[in-house]
């Protein structure tokens, strides 16, 4: 095994500092003592135990854990999305960052963007690192003067080839997922850009559980079915759901998130703590002195390949080489 050399052993020194020396080093202790004094806090726009979200947080502590103090706020808009109870969340954040004071926020996923940083903070002196947003942040008008972050970015193109891989060519094929604003803005990322391949994707959007129940038996008429997400529905149920789906299954199943993959044959997911440690690395180069604006906004670059065994193996499908390969089994 390669390993780098270690550095030359330094030796004291009874020369003294000069005057340039001593004051860099002050600056440095400065900067430290800054970061490590600094507030940050994290807005959610949803609650705590919400999955995705919560792999976004461990990154965020990981990343700031001893360098800042962390705080946080759960606007807890996924299980209450209705419009009138997302805009006071918005003014409620709001208060509370009035009455914290935090040193930078970090806001995560759309709604914190749209009801809070949009209206309140757009150049506002207080720095701000926003992660979690679906695909593009042309509706927020990012950046701003005081606001960079990284766009999340699904591999659905990936999924997709593995899709021809396995079924040769379809020509439709049909997209499950709760009702909610950011499923409903997935699913157009999902149609136009499957459009583009000469695929057609029909949604089908659900409230409970039933109803998810109806829509997975009708989708199965298709060559395949993108489950999507089930947060939001708010009567799940992980045993019934995955003895139903090993009843019903069908068509081909994929996702792109992890905690779906017990209901899907091909799972294809992001890595939430890549967004929250990326987030973390820029708030304390901002608390250092770093411009918001200076830093560009990047999308995600990372995912994980799994396979459910106990789907796949009772399908007719089989797994092309590459996913042999990379594919981990989990159910």
């Amino acid at each position: 095994m390669q390993t780098t050399p270690l550095s030359p052993q330094i030796r004291p020194t009874l020369e003294p500092i000069s005057p340039i020396k001593f004051f860099s080093l002050l600056l440095l202790l400065a900067l430290h003592s800054t970061v490590q004094a600094a507030n940050c806090l994290y807005v959610s726009s949803y609650h705590h135990g919400y999955e995705w979200n919560d792999g976004i947080e461990r990154g965020i502590e990981e990343g700031l854990a001893g360098k800042c103090t962390l705080d946080k706020y759960f606007m807890d808009t996924k299980r209450n999305n209705n419009e009138e109870f997302i805009r006071e969340s918005g003014l409620a954040a709001k208060a509370y960052i009035e009455k914290s004071h935090p040193d930078i926020v970090i806001a995560c996923d759309d709604n914190a963007s749209k009801y809070l940083v949009k209206p309140y903070y757009r150049d506002a002196r207080l720095p701000i690192v926003f992660c979690g947003i679906n695909w593009t942040v042309d509706e927020y008008g990012y950046p701003y003067n005081n606001v960079t972050g990284m766009i999340e970015v699904a591999p659905i193109l990936p999924l997709l080839k593995a899709i021809q891989t396995i079924l040769g060519k379809p020509s439709h094929g049909v997209y499950l997922s709760a009702d909610n604003e950011t499923e409903r803005k997935d699913f157009e990322r999902y149609r136009n850009t499957y459009n583009a391949e000469g695929v057609n994707l029909t949604g089908m959007f659900v409230k409970t559980m039933n109803e998810w129940k109806n829509a997975f038996v009708k989708s199965q008429s298709n060559p395949f079915v993108i489950l999507n997400n089930n947060s939001g529905i708010k009567d799940w149920n992980i045993a019934e759901a995955t003895q139903f789906v090993r009843q019903n299954s069908r068509a081909l199943t994929v996702t792109n998130y992890d905690w779906m993959i017990p209901y899907s044959m091909i799972a294809m997911t992001k890595l939430p703590e890549e967004q929250g440690k990326w987030a973390a690395q820029v708030a304390l180069a901002i608390l250092a002195g770093e411009a918001p604006k200076s830093i560009p906004i990047v999308a995600n670059r990372r995912w994980n390949i799994y396979v459910n065994p106990k789907l796949m193996d009772s399908s007719t499908y089989k797994l092309p080489a590459f996913l042999k390969q990379k594919a981990v089994p989990k159910e």
